[in-house]
């Protein structure tokens, strides 16, 4: 696992574009194709906003979610709306470019298995996404993987549906796939991420983020996120 830590929060947000944008460029060259799960967070939606300075093909560019609310189509506390509003409005995505989980579906399970295929036609199968990004929650939960979901012992399925959790059922990427990624980024900010920063670091399996893979993991974190590191 690679740490890298900034000042601020906009400054954690400018380094994960560049990232990012490295990351776009590299898998381009490689496979003509750049693959993006997001996750939601007002730090993603900085780091969007600075890539829209990037010179990116963004024809090449395919975005997934890492995980939705279960809530209409838009409702504001959807991640979907944010995306649109950055990627599609702002940077110019085009709007098939942008894989929309299926919330609305009447059938829940049967939606996240239909995402699970349209993965697998977008990055191979098993699909292998070039880039998953994540955040960490006080809880320790990252995606929609809280603790105490059986989502958490899911192994076959790369998407899935939880519990409820701060009110809604949420689908959610599931571990299998969040492992195959190529890179992993976490981006992580403020101080009331110390403790679960430090023991995502510790690889502590006791809380969901600590069972995602480190192998290909790099955290970029502000000051205040990792002032629990000596070595920091």
């Amino acid at each position: 696992m690679n740490i890298h830590k900034y000042t601020t929060p906009d400054k954690v947000a400018v380094a994960a574009a560049v990232f990012v944008s490295e990351c776009a460029g590299q898998a381009i060259r490689d496979r003509n194709q750049f693959t993006l799960a997001l996750s939601g967070g007002s730090t993603p939606w900085k780091m969007l906003g600075e890539l829209a300075a990037c010179d990116l093909p963004w024809g090449r560019v395919k975005i997934v979610q890492v995980d939705e609310r279960v809530a209409p189509d838009g409702d504001e506390s959807r991640n979907l709306e944010h995306l649109k509003e950055v990627l599609i409005d702002r940077i110019g995505l085009p709007a098939e470019n942008l894989l929309a989980m299926p919330v609305e579906h009447h059938d829940l399970a049967e939606g996240a298995r239909d995402y699970a295929r349209r993965l697998s036609t977008l990055a191979g199968q098993p699909p292998v996404l070039d880039l998953v990004h994540l955040g960490l929650g006080a809880d320790g939960h990252t995606a929609s993987l809280v603790p105490g979901d059986p989502v958490l012992d899911t192994n076959v399925r790369d998407v899935d549906i939880t519990g409820t959790y701060c009110g809604q059922r949420r689908m959610t990427l599931t571990y299998p796939i969040i492992n195959r990624a190529r890179q992993i980024l976490w981006l992580i900010t403020g101080k009331s991420k110390v403790e679960m920063l430090n023991r995502l670091i510790e690889t502590d399996i006791g809380i969901p983020a600590g069972t995602v893979s480190q192998r290909q993991a790099t955290i970029i974190a502000d000051s205040a996120a990792l002032s629990g590191q000596s070595k920091s």
